[in-house]
């Protein structure tokens, strides 16, 4: 499998919660950035030739440069790398007053919408910064569908200010109710140097006892709604998985193009700094070899699945280290993992101290 990131670094506003690299939007920087990235994938399909089976336009909100921009993006990469015939093709958008046209997108190619509700609430929303209301969210999808999408995701916020345990499950009824057939559920983390962080102190944020809670009651009822969870932070009905998002925690390769994108290629991991001029340079910074054991380790214990014995044999030519089924063994008791003849994975508790966890194995 092969993986295309697409980094828009465009939004209307950002909301002070944000940590990804964006900025206002401006239609001479869009338009040049748009032929930048048509030339930068041109250039590199030829020098790595791939068939990608996923594509993904994240942000930013990339749906702020418009569908004409948009297709052009996707042409450039179906005709520079080629899209598998099945390719999953997914969208970043935010509800607002004013869809992009989903019928055009459709037409284009795009398969997949992954749409930035964070909650149905409307003082939870006003509270995040967020520009839309429940309502606008339902005409979004309800748009998104009357074009053909028949993949769509919904992205909740967890921990949020003024947010409490019957709030959040009315936003998964909302999610449910409205056909999504993935939704991405993930706590709500203070970065440094966002307002947020400065005003955090008056935000009136859920200590970690209580982040716990409602996450542990995201999951149940997620579940009730039959939501299988396969990732610590994302669900989804049966056959709807990120098959994108898999793509980097299965550890496999992928191509990410615009300033601040990642890329994972032969063997070695790089990435654009924070900047138009460094991606417009192709200042590609090497970040050092990827895609060893304790990498493989780490991304596979994300996923409900965990590390299989069988797939680190195919990976690695040999059968994973005592020394890592020992540790795990250790955290079976204290209820964080689960092993068998499989393989090793977490439970719910364990998602919830995942970073210890997979410190602890690794050590």
């Amino acid at each position: 499998m092969t993986g295309v990131y697409v980094h828009i670094p465009f939004c209307i506003r950002k909301c002070p919660y944000c940590d990804f690299f964006s900025t206002r939007a401006d239609e001479a920087e869009m338009e040049e950035y748009t032929r930048r990235l048509c030339d930068r994938i041109s250039l590199c399909a030829k020098k790595y030739p791939r068939i990608a089976d996923t594509l993904y336009f994240g942000g930013g909100t990339p749906a702020v440069l418009g569908e004409e921009r948009l297709c052009r993006i996707y042409r450039a990469v179906s005709e520079g790398f080629g899209l598998a015939e099945n390719a999953e093709v997914t969208l970043e958008v935010n509800p607002g007053k004013k869809d992009i046209s989903f019928e055009t997108l459709r037409k284009c190619g795009f398969n997949r919408v992954s749409i930035g509700l964070q909650s149905c609430n409307d003082n939870e929303l006003r509270l995040l910064g967020r520009l839309h209301s429940s309502s606008d969210a339902v005409r979004c999808i309800s748009s998104a569908r009357a074009a053909g999408f028949e993949n769509i995701s919904l992205d909740l916020m967890i921990a949020t200010p003024s947010q409490t345990g019957e709030s959040l499950k009315r936003s998964i009824a909302f999610c449910a109710e409205n056909g999504a057939e993935h939704i991405s559920a993930y706590l709500l983390k203070i970065e440094e140097g966002t307002p947020y962080f400065a005003m955090k102190d008056s935000l009136g944020l859920c200590d970690d006892d209580e982040q716990a809670e409602l996450y542990m009651l995201a999951v149940s009822t997620l579940d009730e709604y039959g939501y299988r969870q396969y990732e610590i932070s994302n669900f989804s009905r049966e056959g709807f998985e990120s098959r994108h998002n898999l793509i980097y925690w299965h550890d496999e390769e992928y191509f990410g193009f615009g300033s601040a994108a990642h890329s994972f290629i032969d063997g070695r991991r790089r990435h654009y700094e924070r900047s138009f001029e460094s991606f417009y340079r192709d200042e590609l910074i090497d970040d050092g070899e990827g895609g060893g054991e304790e990498e493989f380790i780490m991304l596979g214990l994300r996923l409900s699945e965990g590390i299989s014995f069988e797939k680190y044999r195919q990976r690695f030519g040999r059968e994973l280290p005592e020394k890592y089924r020992k540790r795990a063994e250790r955290l079976v008791t204290p209820g964080f993992t689960v092993t068998d003849e499989k393989g090793i994975r977490l439970t719910k508790k364990g998602f919830l101290v995942s970073n210890a966890v997979i410190a602890n194995l690794l050590e």
